[in-house]
């Protein structure tokens, strides 16, 4: 019996194992293919045909976007590449030490089917019962043929199932192989598309390298624009936080006066009520420490626990063209750039999405184009570049809730700008959202 359980633990054992090895490789397939159909998606953008140094420079942003999309599925590939070559080398290793044991096993029941064969007949295994020389002894040889019998039984039952892992154990290293094998090819084809892609970077960039006046001069105005932009969103901001703290200051009230009604109606005394209104001040200077009410923290919380798994703020294909803080632009001398959130771009008709549930704090107009501030406790997203809107300020959204669609400029270009700030703190879009 307790062979028996021993063989169905190591079965179970080997099956949920082959059944690791199947999910691992179907969920490194599922991560690839969402990245690669990303990619797809975002090579359907269009790109101005245009020369003048603003299109270029769009050009250069989609294109750059672009190859750093790429460059991040190759490493993915890479990767999947090395974890499912440990896969092997550690399936190869079972596959060898279960071949082993069936060689062992084979040899044992091949041992048990000869001693059976020789004393085949009954008149053979009565004539060894029946020669014990008291009752006692036949009846432990009695016993020991039947135990041999179902250990020869258990022997064949044994052998079927350690052939039946080695098969399943033989079939998930060829799958893995295969796997492998796809992937690695999978990666020189992108690596090939990397490298075109680079090229036609080059080429961008040596039409602009000749107009770095020009290209000052767009920058510089962009940079204008945005700076009076950024002036108004932290305006509002400070309005925001101020808003938040009286509503602080209000609830650290309520609960004080709760308290000192609480310890009168207990005291019941005019010098005990006294001695209380002591005790009821220092969590009243606590309370006003606050910046925001129980019910933002609430929230400021659970926005916490969603760090990077928040969903991109735009739908349909995307691809970031513009990073967040100050950077040099590669391949143009003196061009740098800082941005105060994120520029995603994507297809005419796209739209602007929450990237959590919150509250519209703020609905304003910039060079005719709408722009959104939503509130999540501590923490407010900012959208920008809208065209039209769907919400008004007090408006209760939810994650991946439609805010607007977003403009098209005379270019072509569908290009989101979105900021992140914690209070009056800016943050990294890139890292709080999924990609």
């Amino acid at each position: 019996m307790k062979r028996l359980i021993v063989i169905f633990c190591i079965c179970f054992c080997t099956c949920t194992l082959f059944a690791q090895t199947t999910r691992k490789i179907r969920q490194l397939e599922k991560q690839r293919n969402e990245l690669k159909q990303q990619i797809a998606e975002s090579e359907t953008l269009l790109q101005s045909t245009k020369k003048d140094v603003k299109s270029q420079l769009g050009n250069l942003a989609l294109i750059s976007g672009q190859i750093e999309e790429r460059q991040k599925y190759i490493q993915t590939i890479e990767s999947d590449v090395n974890s499912i070559q440990q896969e092997i080398d550690r399936l190869e290793k079972d596959l060898v030490r279960l071949q082993k044991e069936l060689g062992e096993k084979r040899q044992k029941y091949e041992q048990s089917v000869k001693y059976l064969y020789r004393n085949k007949s009954i008149q053979d295994k009565l004539m060894f019962i029946f020669s014990a020389e008291n009752f006692g002894q036949m009846y432990r040889r009695l016993r020991y043929v039947r135990e041999y019998a179902d250990y020869q039984r258990l022997q064949g039952i044994q052998l079927q199932r350690k052939q039946k892992q080695v098969t399943e154990k033989a079939t998930s290293l060829k799958n893995s192989r295969q796997a492998k094998q796809d992937l690695l090819k999978q990666g020189e084809e992108e690596k090939a598309k990397l490298e075109a892609q680079e090229q036609e970077r080059k080429q961008i960039l040596s039409g602009l390298q000749k107009k770095q006046r020009s290209i000052q001069s767009e920058l510089a105005k962009k940079r204008r624009s945005a700076d009076k932009l950024n002036a108004q969103i932290d305006r509002l901001i400070e309005e925001e936080i101020e808003k938040a703290r009286k509503r602080a200051e209000e609830e650290a009230r309520r609960k004080a006066e709760a308290a000192r009604k609480a310890a009168e109606a207990a005291k019941g005394s005019t010098s005990s009520s006294s001695s209380k209104n002591k005790n009821v001040k220092t969590p009243v200077e606590k309370l006003e420490a606050y910046k925001v009410d129980s019910e933002d923290r609430r929230l400021s919380g659970i926005f916490e626990k969603n760090k990077g798994i928040l969903p991109v703020p735009i739908t349909g294909p995307y691809v970031v063209v513009g990073h967040y803080g100050q950077y040099q632009v590669k391949g143009l001398r003196n061009v740098k750039l800082d941005n105060k959130g994120i520029d995603i771009k994507g297809k005419p008709g796209a739209n602007a999405r929450a990237i959590f549930d919150g509250e519209v704090s703020a609905v304003f107009q910039y060079n005719g184009l709408t722009n959104v501030l939503v509130r999540h406790g501590s923490y407010i997203s900012v959208y920008c570049n809208l065209s039209t809107v769907r919400v008004k300020k007090g408006s209760l959204v939810r994650a991946r809730d439609v805010l607007g669609e977003i403009h098209t400029n005379a270019e072509g270009e569908t290009i989101l700008h979105f900021q992140l700030r914690k209070e009056t703190v800016k943050l990294n879009p890139e890292l709080w959202i999924h990609r």
